[in-house]
Formats: structure tokens, C-alpha cells, sequence
């Protein structure tokens, strides 16, 4: 675990920033014996020499560079989280505290997030108290249904959740350079993605990195959102959004999908032109509210001065409205790219009937400072070289 102790982390900088054991001692305010202790747990952390001792300084090798690079920037963001909170916690604060913090913030009772860590509720307590202790001032507020954090420690919280996916990537980079893999990829996956991308991206990714663990998280997009900027997910892919609904993200487009209206086989509105209120006479599977696609299905109707059909089913899930539209009287709007499964074994069919509006940009968010690793930017080659991007 390479975050697990913080203040090892600052002497190895002040290492790699001085190129003395001595200066960086000082720097550190620690003594030599202490630097040279430090250097040695990292470096068995590592499984890799991180310094070259040479007559002249001690300098990065390889991994020391690639993981300065990522500690530089670790502690860059922790520390911006302490300068809000208390300064002096960066010399103070540990990360069994720090971890505390996080998870009392999101589950706003002691005993919740002791259980997810695994210890006590005294345990969990106790190390938010000293936290407490050396910022001076109160973290949270306790209310009658739990406690809420003041605003300097979900922004701490955030920080730290940020900072330690910073390190982990840090010790996937390690791995890599060892000869092993670590660390996995985690992919927030948007319905389309789910059935037109994201397949055939993820065989192209396996071929190149075989033993790299993937993991696909499902849900909203504000669900994935929230995991991406929390550092838990490494990148989003499916429909972008416009304006941009955050600025500490950025997005990529990849290529341009329409919307399609979908009937299942003997449909009565199959094989001609279609009209706006003959749809109306039917029931309908449409995206969530909130999406983009479904914006378009409302407006379509609206812009048209026309009530959108009452009977809606809303799903994200193209096989439940394949399913539902076997009834032979359910319509469905979906994305063309999203159904092209379904399409090219003709399990549902098109209707004449042309969506009006843009098309919607299918693409990445990442986060806006996110540096992947070498394994997260190959999945990310993978997923443009299959859309052409």
C-alpha cells in the first residue's frame, strides 16, 4: 500500500526534490536515519530501487520518477483540501484519519462507516476526534438523524478520495514496471455503450492486456458522474451532455447517434409512413427522465403541439424493450446504435419515421485532471480506434 503512511511519502519528495538524504532530512525535519527508513519501506512497497546513490546525490530511477510524478501530484490536492480545513494537517494527519473522514462523510453515521472500514465504532470515533483536535475546529455537525459534514470537510474528503486514487494508480504503474499488472480499471458504462462500444472495445483490450482486471459499473448518469469525480470511476462512456454540467470534467466526442422509434415483428404501424398521432394511440418503452434521449422524445411531441403518449414505461434497457415490444402493439425510442444488436437479427424493426433534432454526441468524460496509466490508456485507445475516433 503505497499511501499507507503519508508522511513516508513527503520524505521521499523531499528526497527527489533535493537529491540529499541530508537536505531532504532537514526539509523534512526528521533525522537521516529516519529518511533512509522511509526510503527503504517504500522501495519494499515498490518492489523496485526508487533511487540511484551516486558520489554526487541520490536520483529517481525509473519507478522513483513515476512515482514523484504521481505523489507530486497526490499531495498537491491533499494539501489543498488541509489548506481550507487546517494547514497543519498536513504534517499531522494520517491516512487511518483520513480514511475515517471519508467514510463518515458519505454514510453520515460513526457506526456505518466503521462498518465499512471493517473497525470499531470507538476506532472510527477516535480518529476523527484527533482530527478534530489538531484542525482546531468541528468537521461535522451532529443532527438528530446523524451527522452532516461542514462544507471544508467534504471538500478535505473529496481530496482524499482523489489523492489515494492518484497513489493507487501510482502503484499500477509499479506493477507494470516490475513485470506484473496491478490495480484494475473501472469503467462507468451508459446504456449504449453497454451494447455498441464497450463489447467489441474490451475483446480489442483483452488481446493487448490479458490479465488487467475490468470492472463495468451500470447506473444513471448522475450516479456515474458522482464516482467519476470522486475518483472511484476512471472514465464514462455514452451520450454527452451539453452545456457541460461540471467544470472539474471534460469531455471527448466519439462519433454521432440518432434516435430510433422501434416496433416488434407484425407491428400495424410497420411497413409505411408514420405519422405523430398515430403514435400516440400506442404504448411506449422511452429512455428516463433527465437523459438526453428523452428530451428529444418529449420535444418531439411538443414541438409539434401534441401531449407525449400517457402509457410510458421509462428503462434504459434495450432487452426489456425488445421483450415489450414482442406484443406486437408496444413502441419503443431508443438509439440506433444502442439497438444495432437487435436490428441485425431482425428482433425489432424501424418505423418510418424520422426522429427530428441533432444528432447526440456519444463519447469519454474523464475527469479534467486525470493522468491514465499505461493499462487505462490502452483500454482508452481500444474504445477509439473501435469507434474510429
Amino acid at each position: 500500500m503505497i499511501a499507507g503512511n503519508l508522511r513516508h511519502l513527503r520524505v521521499f519528495l523531499a528526497v527527489a526534490d533535493t537529491s540529499s538524504l541530508t537536505r531532504a532530512a532537514e526539509a523534512a525535519r526528521v533525522t537521516q536515519p529516519a529518511v533512509t527508513q522511509a526510503l527503504a519501506k517504500l522501495e519494499a512497497l515498490a518492489g523496485l530501487p526508487l533511487f540511484r546513490r551516486t558520489p554526487q546525490g541520490v536520483f529517481t530511477t525509473q519507478a522513483g520518477g513515476v512515482l514523484r510524478a504521481r505523489v507530486d501530484r497526490a499531495l498537491a490536492m491533499l494539501d489543498q483540501g488541509f489548506a481550507e480545513m487546517a494547514p497543519r494537517l498536513s504534517l499531522t494527519a494520517t491516512r487511518a484519519q483520513l480514511t475515517a473522514l471519508v467514510a463518515v462523510v458519505e454514510t453520515q453515521n460513526f457506526s456505518l462507516a466503521a462498518r465499512r472500514l471493517g473497525v470499531s465504532q470507538p476506532t472510527t470515533h477516535r480518529a476523527v476526534t484527533e482530527l478534530e483536535r489538531e484542525a482546531g475546529r468541528p468537521l461535522f455537525q451532529r443532527t438528530a438523524h446523524g451527522v452532516v459534514a461542514v462544507r471544508a470537510s467534504a471538500t478535505l474528503a473529496l481530496a482524499v478520495r482523489l489523492a489515494f486514487a492518484e497513489l493507487d494508480q501510482a502503484a499500477a504503474e509499479l506493477a507494470e514496471l516490475a513485470g506484473g499488472e496491478g490495480g484494475q480499471i473501472v469503467v462507468g458504462a451508459m446504456p449504449l455503450s453497454r451494447a455498441f462500444v464497450l463489447p467489441q472495445a474490451l475483446i480489442r483490450f483483452r488481446a493487448l492486456r490479458p490479465r488487467v482486471p475490468v470492472r463495468v459499473l451500470e447506473g444513471s448518469y448522475d450516479e456515474l458522474l458522482t464516482g467519476l469525480r470522486r475518483g472511484e470511476i476512471d472514465l464514462l462512456i455514452g451520450a454527452l451532455r451539453d452545456p457541460l454540467p461540471i467544470a472539474d470534467i471534460r469531455q471527448e466526442r466519439l462519433f454521432d447517434d440518432t434516435l430510433v422509434l422501434l416496433a416488434g415483428a407484425g407491428h400495424a404501424l410497420l411497413g409505411r409512413p408514420v405519422s405523430l398521432p398515430a403514435l400516440m394511440a400506442h404504448p411506449w418503452a422511452v429512455p428516463r427522465q433527465g437523459t438526453p434521449s428523452r428530451a428529444q422524445f418529449d420535444a418531439m411531441f411538443a414541438d409539434a403541439g401534441l401531449q407525449p403518449p400517457q402509457g410510458l414505461t421509462e428503462t434504459g434497457s434495450v432487452i426489456l424493450m425488445r421483450e415489450m415490444l414482442a406484443d406486437r402493439d408496444h413502441l419503443a425510442c431508443i438509439s440506433r446504435a444502442q439497438a444495432s444488436g437487435e436490428l441485425a437479427r431482425g428482433l425489432v424493426h424501424v418505423l418510418d419515421f424520422t426522429v427530428p433534432g441533432a444528432a447526440r454526441p456519444i463519447g469519454l468524460t474523464l475527469r479534467q485532471d486525470w493522468r491514465p496509466t499505461p493499462a487505462q490508456q490502452a483500454l482508452l485507445s481500444a474504445i477509439r480506434a473501435e469507434t474510429g475516433a
